[in-house]
């Protein structure tokens, strides 16, 4: 039933009202949702504050850092704004059970202490910015707290600065700079390199990277570019080329990094990825420190590998004053300025304030990074099913060859329950956050799937299989698919030639039972290795054998085959992440064709 706005207002006028965001329990530490079961009225979530004496309906909002006036002015239209900055843990503590919305940069920790000092007044906090690494999302979503930040307000800016950095690197501006600055006049020192005619790999082409794309074009540079979500229509249209990470590196004579910092991305550039590229290559960082490894960096430098840097993040802020990477004379630094422009910090206020007021309304916008609760009975009965959604996403992707682009997924629901009684919305995000995660920085729920998905160019497609039998449980099994693609591991492509993986829920817990055409039976917990193999006696006895030697544990283990001493699946289980040594290993074993380990 649509209620409208001006009737909440007015609503709120009345002196015995209570109104509130309502209370949240975590699914997990970054997701909650919100779930309509056998066909509820769907809900509108208020969050309004009431003083005690009834008088005063306008909420409080504190801004515990510098916000832009653009951002003030608008947050003013609706709301008591208290500017308090540079604030002490116990100062912060002591302010914000008075306030209904928090808006902070990255320099103020919204923990735990924040959200239990709040005693359930705060409704909102806005992070002025992408990261949220300084807000305890947990806490947050168990205090009933939403989260919003402001991710795109800084991309013209960041990329900007990529390319400036870009052309300061190629002509030795800064070192150039100091120089002449000292007394010098070292002409024949610093000569350059012209970009015109040379080749820019864009790893990330997110936002940013692809406003760093267009730029670089207007240079003269041919661009290619690596993201396994990239839409290939979208790279085309300004003329870029996708390919595999692998040939990126190994083609370019210049790298600008976009990419989130995620366990896939943590320390991707290193001795061994450097080792694979041009001697002489040009590298451009203005994404998160942490995705390059900066003592194999120093290394790199020093043996010529690696030509120059141009780094405008790093591992640790500020780096140490001694640090060997800073202090490189090929390499040029600058202090986090990506965002450091009067036009993007105004374009954050708003955005952020925006974000904000429209959370003090009851409108959950694209930018929550988590959302109201799931209804505990809904929550009990799907949880296992939530868990398995999400797994199979992250090894379906897992699957996909670093070259390709993840665009068609299909999803089935194999369940004796009528269609009205089982919304599937719930698990649909869940698999959307399995297939996005893993290599993105973005927060998925049930708010911002489908338009996180939408951003990627990534169609995920939904069908029902209806079976007879019992609708005691909500699901028989889930099947993830997805098309036109190349596979890491072949065998997992089915005979349709997409990427399949099912599972089921065996005892509560999330299993993986088929991997293409092959039928498995492996719990989904720690992480798999999966092993295409000729059906042979002592098989399991080898494999387990060198895990064993390893001190790696063996969980589970499964055996699919076509037929008798053809062709089998081995899915392993196993507790933790084996050496790269042990892995080859086991792709020594003669009768191993292929194998993949997967993380979960």
């Amino acid at each position: 039933m649509a209620t409208s706005a001006a009737s909440y207002a007015a609503s709120l006028r009345q002196p015995s009202l209570k109104l509130s965001l309502s209370s949240k329990q975590s699914l997990s530490t970054l997701f909650s949702v919100s779930f309509n079961h056998k066909r509820a009225t769907p809900r509108l979530v208020i969050i309004a504050s009431a003083a005690a004496d009834g008088i005063s309906s306008k909420p409080t909002v504190l801004i515990a850092e510098k916000l832009g006036q653009a951002g003030l002015d608008l947050l003013n239209e609706f709301a008591n704004v208290d500017c308090a900055y540079n604030l002490s843990p116990e100062e912060l503590c002591t302010k914000i059970s008075l306030c209904d919305a928090l808006i902070v940069r990255s320099g103020t920790k919204v923990n735990r202490d924040v959200f239990e000092s709040s005693a359930g007044r705060l409704k909102v906090v806005g992070r002025a910015g992408v990261g949220i690494d300084n807000v305890d999302l947990a806490a947050a979503t168990e205090f009933g707290c939403l989260v919003v930040n402001a991710p795109t307000a800084n991309t013209v800016a960041a990329a900007e600065h990529g390319i400036a950095l870009l052309a300061a690197m190629a002509r030795n501006v800064a070192q150039a700079d100091a120089s002449v600055k000292a007394g010098k006049w070292q002409r024949n020192k610093y000569v350059g390199v012209s970009l015109v005619g040379k080749t820019l790999a864009v790893l990330g082409f997110g936002k940013v990277g692809s406003e760093v794309a267009r730029r670089a074009k207007g240079l003269g540079m041919h661009v290619i570019a690596h993201d396994p979500y990239a839409p290939a229509d979208r790279a085309r249209a300004i003329g870029v080329d996708l390919v595999s990470f692998d040939e990126a590196i190994a083609t370019a004579d210049f790298i600008s990094l976009h990419m989130p910092l995620t366990p896939a991305t943590s320390k991707v550039l290193n001795d061994e990825t450097f080792g694979k590229m041009k001697k002489g290559v040009r590298i451009i960082n203005v994404a998160r420190g942490g995705v390059i490894d900066e003592e194999a960096l120093v290394r790199a430098l020093d043996s010529g590998r690696v030509a120059q840097a141009a780094l405008d993040v790093f591992t640790e802020e500020p780096p140490l004053a001694d640090s060997k990477l800073v202090q490189h004379e090929r390499v040029t630094v600058t202090p986090h300025l990506g965002a450091s422009t009067m036009e993007a910090q105004e374009g954050v206020a708003i955005e952020i304030a925006e974000a904000v007021v429209g959370a003090l309304k009851g409108e959950l916008a694209a930018t929550a990074v988590n959302a109201p609760m799931v209804p505990a009975e809904v929550l009990t009965e799907l949880k296992p099913f939530v868990e398995l959604a999400e797994k199979l996403g992250r090894l379906a992707v897992q699957l996909v060859a670093g070259g390709s682009g993840v665009k068609t997924v299909k999803v089935s629901y194999a369940s004796s329950r009528a269609p009205d009684d089982l919304d599937t919305r719930l698990l649909r995000a869940m698999i959307t956050k399995g297939l996005i995660e893993p290599i993105s920085d973005v927060f998925v729920n049930l708010v911002n799937a489908d338009y996180t998905a939408k951003q990627r160019g990534l169609r995920l497609t939904e069908e029902r299989i209806l079976l007879d039998g019992s609708p005691e449980s909500p699901l028989e099994f889930i099947q993830v698919q997805i098309a036109n693609v190349e596979s890491k591991f072949a065998s997992a492509i089915s005979e349709s030639g997409e990427i399949k993986v099912e599972g089921q829920v065996k005892d509560g817990v999330p299993h993986l039972t088929k991997v293409g055409s092959f039928e498995v039976d492996v719990s989904l917990e720690g992480s798999i290795i999966l092993c295409r193999q000729v059906d042979q006696p002592g098989m399991i006895g080898k494999v387990g054998s060198i895990l064993g030697s390893e001190n790696v544990n063996v969980s589970f283990m499964s055996v699919g085959r076509v037929a008798p001493r053809k062709h089998a699946v081995m899915a392993i289980g196993v507790d933790e992440q084996p050496r790269k040594e042990t892995l080859k290993k086991i792709g020594d074993v003669p009768a191993i064709e292929e194998f993949v380990f997967l993380k979960l």
